[in-house]
């Protein structure tokens, strides 16, 4: 029998499904991978994305903010869902924040913290699935184009 708490998790797992679909969209287009996506907490799909830096030149076009731009404009966000494969930099935290997004659901944290312990101070969950897929799937881009994540972050 599955428990509350299994249900949520399957939820999660298959809502990750999405925001992976679209960070291996992002590698593919020669970017960083790193996908979003956002959900209405009945598990509605309101806009997909992927970090668009590399491809756009566009320093603000995160994964979070690109699900969020696509998603359009809501009456509200406390019931919403972003799921993300990585960790939110706190560019997205601010956004999350921001808006009052009332779950995260994070893919993995090994490769970056982001600003997760943050949004947890200010009252949004954060989920965190460890997805080995998800740190895998950084790590290499991480260890072949360090330049590249590096200036994603901010750091020289």
């Amino acid at each position: 029998m599955d428990t509350d708490a299994t249900k949520d998790r399957k939820k999660y797992e298959a809502m990750l499904v999405t925001a992976l679909a679209e960070a291996r969209t992002g590698l593919a287009e020669g970017g960083i991978p790193i996908g979003a996506a956002l959900f209405t907490r009945e598990g509605k799909l309101l806009g997909k994305g992927h970090n668009r830096r590399v491809q756009e030149g566009d320093p603000s076009a995160h994964g979070e903010t690109d699900a969020f731009r696509r998603a359009g404009r809501q009456r509200s966000y406390r019931d919403k869902i972003m799921v993300t494969t990585l960790a939110p930099c706190w560019y997205c935290s601010g956004l999350i924040r921001q808006f009052g997004i009332g779950t995260v659901v994070v893919g993995e944290s090994v490769n970056f913290q982001g600003g997760i312990d943050w949004l947890r101070e200010n009252g949004i969950e954060v989920i965190d699935l460890h997805s080995r897929e998800c740190i895998d799937l950084l790590a290499n881009f991480m260890k072949a184009h360090p330049e590249v994540w590096k200036e994603d972050i901010g750091e020289d």
